[in-house]
């Protein structure tokens, strides 16, 4: 009687499991058929998809041994619960923008390795598990460079190169091929990344710096200090990163500058969860691997942000959301990116700000060469004189950005019909003219442009009168450079990231012991420190004095730590690249628009000075122009 009562326990448990198990693969599959942008079509489906994988994982630890014996639990599914686990936090992470979720998606992936859950997976004789396995080290990649724990990643890139030949001369695949590929992707995604090493002062070895040096994601240490005033009232609260350069170092949909801004974007993750997660507790059972991550750590509809991050409570409404909300685009079409752009535009609130951020190849207008496309002070004025004026507020003359579509270089486009000469009249239909922006200028926007024909977005007019920055990348660099940035990513963006980084690239300075990086990079907090002053000074001159030194717009954004951050890392490249005696030319400079003052900021004798003095650190002083020197000194 007792035997009998038993075996109907254990037969129940196996069914429980068995309808968990299900239940959570249907959720799971049918988390790709949910709309990738706005916020509250997705939460409620995301909540239910926790709970029950919550369940399962909780389920299969306080059962282990009756499923091991009467159902036959091998390790891999344990593994790839382990697995899908990780990737909703993963997936949860590109949707919130909380790099918080990052840490939890690498606690899984780590226990999945920790314990060698795909230890086995070789010995199944089933090639569909060796893929999961392949395909699990590659998100365990991905989130690793993310958190930048770049040890880790060249461990598990030797791992998966181990893995891909095993599977390969196991089973002789017909994607062979594209495993290699994506091997090679990591490789080169990561060699581009390594644009400058810090090394240790010991061993010489490379080191990853987390906070302060590494120039990646903001702490306190790296908040540009500000002055406040009652006019900076805005805050970034939507973002949009689209990565289209075609020839980019790219892995898992990002390519290296869109890796380096969604960084920039962000701040540090903290070790551990403050929006009512439980702490960390271990897997009842097992060895010193089984210390499993804690279900209970998961996000379910309790905890589920609410819209727009935050949480209800009555009629008042209180900020949870570290980090403003992005969405990644990599090589969308046209249609998709105005899609995205619209969802972000209808999901801010009252005082909230919009960037946009676009790393792209050049379309070039039919009736433009790219060197036309300048639009310096003295073709500016021919267009006036020309009454051509119309030509810069029709946002549709001068070329644009190609985005998912390979656009040919002289303009045309093989889907529009041949109707003899008139073909050459027709516009490219997959590439964002600056008029394509018009309409999202009624709410406050912030855009930077990376591209060889960034300057054609200088126009945007102000129709509505809402406050509008337009920062645009240089359009050509020296040919020294060009070579490797097709590939390695953009000079622009690197000063957005990490100015430091960026400007021993410029001075071919390949490598910096700590101590000197540290020393360094006091220089650049200064920097900052003193264009941050003298943007304050600006607004305080022009409110004194009646004289416009500074376009609102700036102060409006000013008081947004990402936002002001970018304007005072732009500020440094544009003073940078003036002095750098390689970069001659309006075209090898970014611009912005509204201008910033020249006198008053830009070509300030106290910045210029700081480049100088850093220079002199790096030992690069050779490579800079002394402004206050005397002519041909």
């Amino acid at each position: 009687m007792v035997m009998a009562s038993t075996e109907e326990q254990d037969r129940r448990i196996v069914l429980e499991f068995c309808h968990l198990l299900e239940k959570s693969k249907q959720l799971f599959n049918g988390l790709r058929d949910l709309p990738q942008y706005g916020h509250r079509q997705w939460q409620a489906y995301f909540g239910r998809t926790f709970d029950v994988y919550t369940k399962l994982w909780k389920f299969q630890q306080q059962h282990r041994l009756v499923l091991d014996s009467k159902y036959g639990l091998k390790r891999w599914q344990i593994g790839e619960i382990a697995s899908k686990i990780g990737q909703l936090y993963y997936h949860y992470y590109l949707r919130t923008s909380e790099t918080n979720y990052l840490n939890e998606a690498y606690s899984f992936y780590a226990a999945i390795r920790g314990r060698a859950y795909y230890s086995r997976a070789c010995k199944e004789d089933r090639p569909d598990l060796m893929v999961k396995k392949l395909r699990y080290y590659a998100r365990f990649i991905v989130v690793c460079l993310l958190l930048k724990k770049m040890k880790l990643v060249r461990e598990l890139v030797i791992e998966l190169e181990r893995q891909i030949q095993e599977y390969t001369q196991t089973y002789e695949p017909e994607d062979a091929l594209e495993w290699a590929l994506v091997l090679d992707e990591i490789k080169g995604f990561i060699k581009a990344d390594a644009a400058v090493s810090v090394l240790h002062a010991e061993n010489a070895n490379p080191i990853v710096l987390s906070h302060s040096g590494s120039g990646s994601r903001l702490s306190p240490l790296t908040t540009p200090p500000c002055e406040r005033s009652p006019q900076m009232t805005l805050s970034l609260q939507e973002i949009l990163i689209v990565g289209s350069a075609v020839e980019q170092a790219k892995f898992s949909e990002l390519t290296m500058d869109m890796f380096r801004m969604l960084q920039t974007l962000e701040r540090e993750p903290q070790e551990s969860f403050h929006h009512g997660v439980m702490p960390h507790h271990p897997m009842t059972h097992g060895g010193p691997h089984d210390a499993s991550p804690a279900t209970n750590r998961m996000p379910t509809t309790t905890y589920v942000p609410g819209s727009k991050g935050y949480i209800e409570n009555g009629d008042n409404r209180r900020s949870i959301r570290d980090n403003p909300h992005k969405y990644l685009l990599y090589k969308p079409s046209l249609s998709q990116l105005m899609v995205f752009l619209s969802s972000g535009f209808k999901e801010l609130p009252p005082g909230g700000a919009l960037l946009l951020y676009i790393s792209a190849d050049g379309c070039f207008s039919t009736t433009k060469h790219p060197q036309d496309c300048e639009l310096t002070p003295s073709s500016l004025s021919e267009l006036k004189s020309q009454k051509n004026v119309s030509k810069l507020s029709d946002g549709y003359e001068l070329g644009g950005l190609g985005l998912a579509t390979s656009v040919k270089r002289d303009g045309t486009d093989s889907a529009v019909p041949a109707r003899g000469k008139t073909v050459a009249h027709y516009k490219e239909p997959h590439c964002l003219y600056p008029g394509d922006l018009y309409p999202y200028t009624r709410r406050p926007l912030f855009i930077i442009i990376d591209s060889d024909n960034s300057f054609v977005f200088a126009h945007i007019p102000k129709y509505f009168g809402q406050p509008l920055v337009i920062l645009m990348s240089p359009q050509d660099v020296p040919q020294n450079f060009q070579a490797d940035l097709h590939h390695h990513g953009s000079i622009f963006t690197l000063f957005l990231h990490s100015p430091l980084t960026a400007l021993c690239y410029i001075c071919n300075v390949g490598d910096v012991a700590i101590h000197h990086w540290e020393r360094c990079q006091s220089y650049i907090d200064r920097f900052v420190t003193e264009a941050s002053r003298l943007v304050t000074r600006c607004r305080m001159d022009e409110i004194e004095q009646g004289i416009g030194f500074i376009d609102s717009s700036y102060v409006q954004f000013f008081g947004d730590d990402f936002l002001r951050t970018l304007i005072l890392r732009f500020v440094f490249c544009d003073v940078a690249l003036r002095l750098h005696r390689s970069f001659r030319g309006r075209h090898m400079r970014p611009r912005c628009e509204p201008p910033l003052p020249g006198p008053e900021l830009l070509e300030h004798p106290s910045l210029a000075h700081i480049i100088l003095q850093l220079a002199t650190q790096l030992d690069v002083r050779g490579h800079f122009s002394d402004p206050s020197a005397p002519e041909g000194d």
